[in-house]
């Protein structure tokens, strides 16, 4: 067996219904003026009201942020910032989806610190210790809840993430009864980029585990059984539910063995066009198993039978099922579907290039030449 080190989130609950215990949760963690980050869609529909009243029955003063973006500038940090600032808050919690929560993260992590934003950029660079912090996901398919990574746009087109332990949160309310209401778009453009990190984490040339393969297989499981259900019937509260424990599953893995390529393929996708980041993923995520192929085609059909035990046991079965999952959930399957020129697509192929971060970690190398071809595939 190989050695590895394996870290998550201190304290996990899944359970329907569960942010109704925000307040006792929070009071146990020792929080008395809490910051809750979280978007205006998120907070014009009343999901957050149980777990406000929670709040109110406990005592604990409340300051919600609600300007969360998709793909989040720096200045959305700056404001959640100066809010948790002014309340002088002891607590935060992300209340949404990914980009709530990535935000979430950095304010419970500068609130109490010196550090500036541009400091903790990269891996390992924040030194300051965070606020007590809490998660609660009104999406299937980030895994934010339980990673110690938040991703920033830092300019028109880019993005940086942070990577530091300090990110992992003290607690994950996992409560489905927050998604039974969540599009149907939303929730298959989520639900396949949770699949992408259970994926790419099983195939992670760097830090692979048995415990995140394991983690990895569960959540390919429970996703790929639940996501045609969900979209079917989005009140199904067992397939909602499924689908969070999966997409944290998921999170767990991916976190531990980091994602690669489609990963990295993705980000200029949303950089430029502002396409979701669950939609980059899908879009790319069938050339970029192609690719990957001739490195990791018994990775992959180890795969399989956690998703669909009737099918062989291989690398292309493992694509087609990919690709009939795309399509059965509704999502566009081209670049040209959503718009990205054609002109493009040696722009994006440099952009890839330059997240290193992520290319280091697949299986097969890949050069600017290999991004473009994987783009004119997609397109």
């Amino acid at each position: 067996m190989a050695s590895f080190a394996f870290s998550t989130t201190h304290s996990i609950q899944c359970d329907p219904g569960c942010s109704a215990q925000l307040g006792e949760q929070a009071t146990a963690l020792g929080i008395e003026r809490m910051l809750i980050v979280t978007d205006e869609g998120i907070a014009a529909t009343g999901i957050m009201d149980v777990a406000l009243d929670s709040l109110s029955k406990a005592g604990i003063a409340v300051a919600i942020y609600k300007g969360v973006l998709a793909d989040p500038p720096e200045s959305i940090v700056d404001e959640a910032l100066a809010m948790a600032n002014e309340l002088k808050a002891n607590g935060v919690v992300g209340f949404g989806g990914g980009s709530s929560m990535d935000v979430a993260k950095l304010v419970a992590l500068l609130a109490n610190s010196d550090e500036q934003l541009q400091d903790v950029y990269g891996v390992g660079n924040a030194k300051g210790k965070r606020l007590p912090l809490i998660q609660i996901p009104t999406t299937a398919g980030t895994g934010s809840e339980v990673t110690p990574i938040a991703i920033i746009t830092t300019g028109e087109t880019t993005k940086q993430g942070v990577v530091a332990p300090q990110l992992l949160p003290d607690l994950a309310l996992l409560d489905a009864d927050l998604t039974l209401g969540l599009p149907a778009h939303v929730t298959a453009a989520t639900g396949i980029d949770a699949m992408v990190h259970a994926i790419e984490a099983y195939t992670s040339k760097v830090r692979k585990n048995q415990y995140s393969d394991m983690l990895a297989r569960e959540a390919l499981s429970l996703l790929s059984n639940n996501i045609v259900e969900v979209i079917e019937n989005g009140a199904n509260r067992v397939a909602r539910s499924n689908m969070l424990l999966g997409s944290m599953m998921a999170g767990q893995a991916f976190a531990n063995a980091p994602v690669a390529a489609v990963h990295a393929l993705a980000y200029p996708l949303g950089g430029h066009y502002h396409i979701s980041h669950g939609l980059s993923n899908s879009l790319v995520l069938p050339h970029v198993l192609r690719f990957n192929l001739t490195a990791c085609s018994d990775l992959y059909g180890e795969l399989v039978p956690a998703m669909d035990k009737d099918l062989p046991a291989t690398g292309e079965a493992l694509i087609a099922h990919m690709e009939s999952l795309i399509e059965q959930v509704g999502l566009p399957k081209t670049l040209a579907e959503v718009e990205v020129p054609e002109n493009d697509l040696a722009m994006l192929a440099k952009d890839a290039m330059l997240q290193q971060r992520l290319l280091v970690n697949n299986p097969r190398e890949v050069s600017e030449q290999d991004a473009l071809a994987i783009y004119q595939a997609a397109f």
